[in-house]
């Protein structure tokens, strides 16, 4: 009987570990569910960055105002390491705001 109850909360503590993450449903399109420094290194192919995030599998989101939507950007456009042609960026991703996942209405 000790071995389920250890089995149980193991699965339980995996399971809450698995959901604090950068993002919301697992993060594409909805932003980070806390405030999140990033830096890397952008070409400028998609404009202005408002703000964005590293995501858990080191995909970079991205939008382009503050009621933007988070989209992925594409690694030939941001990286996390420095290369010609591209400028280093430093922001703040901003948390959704308590009850809503900031996708626009």
């Amino acid at each position: 009987m000790k071995f389920r109850q250890i089995l149980t909360a193991s699965a339980a503590v995996m399971l809450v570990a698995g959901c604090a993450s950068y993002g919301m449903g697992g993060g594409y399109g909805y932003g980070p569910t806390a405030d999140v420094e990033y830096d890397g290194y952008y070409d400028g192919a998609y404009g202005q960055i408002y703000d964005g995030y590293w995501g858990d599998n080191g995909t970079f989101f991205y939008r382009n105002s503050a009621n933007g939507r988070y989209r992925r950007a594409d690694a030939a456009h941001v990286r996390r390491d420095a290369a010609p042609g591209f400028n280093h960026v430093h922001g703040t991703a901003h948390a959704a705001p308590r009850g809503g996942d900031r996708r626009p209405g």
